[in-house]
């Protein structure tokens, strides 16, 4: 069986590798077209002529922005058989917090459309699982939850972790660059390091305090060893519309350092499922938490605490047979 895995920016789709990885550990032929361009209209028109070339079995398309795969639906017969539309993200929400209502109705229908097209709806967690079903009620809908590979909590070097809060990720405001340098402010000495970049990021950074460190973007490799060295892991988005569908099913980063064993405070995110050492407050009780944090030792993890991509291996096997039939 043919599979083609669909997205925009391949390489940088961490949910799409792992599919890929599974679906060739599980025996199937996988196609992951690159594209040598981010614009919408060029990378809508190699798409379209990639499919009808590979003449695939099926096509896995992870969403965001669902506009460029509007016409995947027309292409059934004559360019694939089966469609999985894979719901990782809202992208009309997104659109919202931007540009408004209108942005975000006019998201939504492409949202529906694919969602209606599809044969099976992946996705990454309960609330995106009910808002997919919004669009296309009694569709089969499988969570497949955003789960790190086991080769990222490999043993490291046995060492003492220092007295620093650390935060990995895009230096902006949906990420909560904001609420975490008020933080560092409201507490001078505590330190703090910012391990990631963004386009604007020497602009939220221009006023940082001293006791907070920029270290830049890091090779994923060292951001283990770095989250190691940390005492307090923090994840400091405000909440907003998006917070309903961010859950400790879907943050990537937040199962990455649960995983190593370390403390995670968190705020603008929704709790699904109770996990050891992380603590969920709203954004303005951020301060009050990193500083009892700070007073305890993490809780020793058993191996039923621990949650890894390799989880999944059995659910994405179910979920092709199943859209196969």
């Amino acid at each position: 069986m043919k599979v083609l895995l669909l997205a925009n920016q391949p390489e940088k789709t961490t949910r799409l590798r792992l599919f890929e990885a599974t679906l060739k550990e599980l025996g199937y032929e996988t196609i992951v077209p690159r594209f040598d361009t981010v614009n919408w209209i060029s990378i809508a028109r190699k798409a379209r002529g990639i499919v009808l070339k590979e003449r695939p079995d099926i096509v896995h398309l992870f969403n965001v922005p669902d506009v460029i795969y509007h016409w995947i639906p027309s292409l059934r017969g004559s360019g694939y058989r089966r469609l999985i539309y894979d719901y990782r993200s809202p992208w009309g929400v997104e659109t919202q917090l931007r540009f408004g209502s209108i942005a975000k109705s006019a998201c939504e229908r492409f949202e529906r459309q694919l969602a209606e097209a599809a044969d099976v709806i992946t996705t990454v967690n309960t609330p995106l699982k009910e808002k997919a079903m919004s669009y296309a009620p009694g569709k089969e809908i499988r969570v497949i939850p955003n789960y790190p590979q086991r080769s990222f909590a490999e043993p490291g070097d046995d060492i003492e972790p220092e007295n620093v809060v650390i935060f990995v990720g895009r230096v902006c405001e949906q990420e909560g660059i904001d609420s975490l340098l008020r933080v560092a402010r409201d507490l001078p000495d505590q330190e703090f390091w910012i391990v990631g970049g963004g386009p604007f990021a020497w602009w939220y950074l221009r006023r940082k305090t001293e006791n907070v460190k920029a270290l830049g973007w890091q090779p994923h490799s060292r951001v283990a060893a770095l989250v190691r060295r940390a005492r307090i892991c923090i994840i400091p988005r405000r909440e907003n519309a998006l917070t309903p569908y961010s859950t400790d099913k879907s943050i990537w980063k937040l199962n990455e350092y649960l995983n190593l064993g370390r403390q995670v405070v968190a705020s603008g995110i929704t709790l699904e499922e109770r996990r050891k050492n992380l603590w969920v407050v709203r954004s303005t009780e951020l301060r009050r938490a990193v500083e009892e944090s700070m007073e305890r030792e993490p809780e020793k993890m058993k191996e039923s605490d621990y949650r890894f991509w390799e989880e999944n291996t059995e659910r994405v096997k179910e979920v092709y047979e199943r859209v196969w039939g």
